[in-house]
């Protein structure tokens, strides 16, 4: 089994045991390996970096290992003064020092600690949990607010850059099969006529950033609910994971995921669009969670501009997951023919919802 082959090519205590595919994530291969001494066990996170998406690998990897021995030390240096004990995963370097491995196909491995004894979740469960899921993003954006974005590569030209989702729809459209599809599905239709009635829209923070308003900030890129470690012992948030997506960027971007990720109960593939809404309760729980641990470190234009945030960042996933649909499910990975056009539909119900609730939201996100 490869998988199992190339865990032992990284500086691992023990014996190798087992490396178990895991079904988590829509981008890299992901496995669970064991390894065990005479005395103990460690459980480690093995992956195969998707090169269809991360196309600089070495970037990718010393960009994850930048911010996490930054983080590191600044969660030790803070340990003290804190409430609990806060996380990030380690790179588990190779053998030969390198922080991947590289198989004889070319393909690129890494390997990551696991956090022990916490647990992510899909979906929010309730206020408390909305709660420790801002106060883990707050404390993440705390400890890197010092560390510059010029110190990272952009792996990921593009990439929450809402604009440039915008007009890669537009070229897959160019596709006579993309078109096909848009034109063979009501729901494909009714999301076409959801974006274009807010295209004016879509620049609405890279405009703010060209005046000079906003400035690129070290970002996470991905800080969705089930990337929020919860404490199984605590019921505290400990730990932020899948750093894949660490690079230069607006804060804006993080925060407003977050809220869209927490505040949709349902969850990104839930089959009842009916059941769809952005939760006030939990946006509210989120807000509190997040301040008590960020302590202040936006300015007063970053935090005029995060109601557009949260509602941008679902029009954008929309947008993807859409696009990915049009053009074959290139990205995402998928289980069944449709389930990008189910995840975009869902973003689009979200949005609306965000739409409808925008001074109660505007009212929320005043107290940051």
């Amino acid at each position: 089994m490869k998988s199992a082959k190339i865990a032992r090519e990284f500086n691992v205590d023990g014996w190798l045991v087992s490396a178990t595919s895991l079904s988590q994530g829509n981008v890299n291969d992901t496995y669970l390996v064991i390894f065990r001494t005479v005395f103990s066990e460690e459980k480690i996170v093995l992956q195969r970096i998707n090169r269809n998406v991360f196309r600089e690998p070495e970037k990718l990897m010393e960009n994850m290992h930048t911010v996490t021995t930054y983080a590191h030390e600044r969660l030790i240096a803070e340990h003290e003064k804190s409430d609990r004990i806060w996380q990030l995963p380690r790179v588990i370097p190779a053998k030969d020092g390198r922080d991947f491995v590289i198989d004889k196909d070319g393909e690129y491995w890494r390997a990551i600690t696991r956090i022990a004894s916490a647990h992510s979740y899909d979906s929010v469960r309730d206020a408390d949990h909305a709660h420790e899921v801002g106060a883990v993003l707050g404390n993440f954006h705390h400890i890197i607010s010092e560390l510059p974005g010029e110190r990272l590569y952009d792996t990921l030209p593009g990439f929450h850059i809402t604009p440039r989702y915008l007009e890669q729809l537009d070229k897959v459209l160019e596709n006579p099969e993309a078109h096909e599809r848009l034109k063979s599905s009501q729901v494909a239709g009714n999301i076409m006529k959801f974006i274009d009635a807010r295209r004016d829209f879509v620049s609405v923070l890279e405009d703010a950033k060209a005046r000079g308003e906003l400035s690129l900030r070290t970002i996470h890129g991905d800080p969705k609910t089930a990337n929020i470690m919860i404490d199984d012992a605590t019921m505290k948030g400990t730990a932020i994971i899948d750093l894949d997506t660490v690079k230069p960027g607006l804060v804006h971007y993080d925060f407003g995921d977050c809220l869209r990720s927490c505040c949709n109960p349902a969850g990104e593939e839930c089959q009842d669009i009916s059941k769809i809404y952005f939760d006030l309760d939990l946006c509210q729980a989120l807000v509190h969670g997040y301040k008590e641990q960020a302590h202040g470190f936006m300015t007063d234009a970053e935090r005029y501009y995060l109601y557009d945030s949260v509602r941008l960042i679902t029009f954008e996933l929309m947008m993807r997951f859409f696009s990915d649909y049009l053009a074959g499910d290139r990205y995402f990975k998928v289980r069944y023919d449709g389930q990008n056009l189910l995840r975009a539909r869902v973003q689009m119900q979200l949005c609306r919802s965000i739409e409808a609730r925008e001074s109660q939201i505007r009212r929320t996100l005043a107290i940051l």
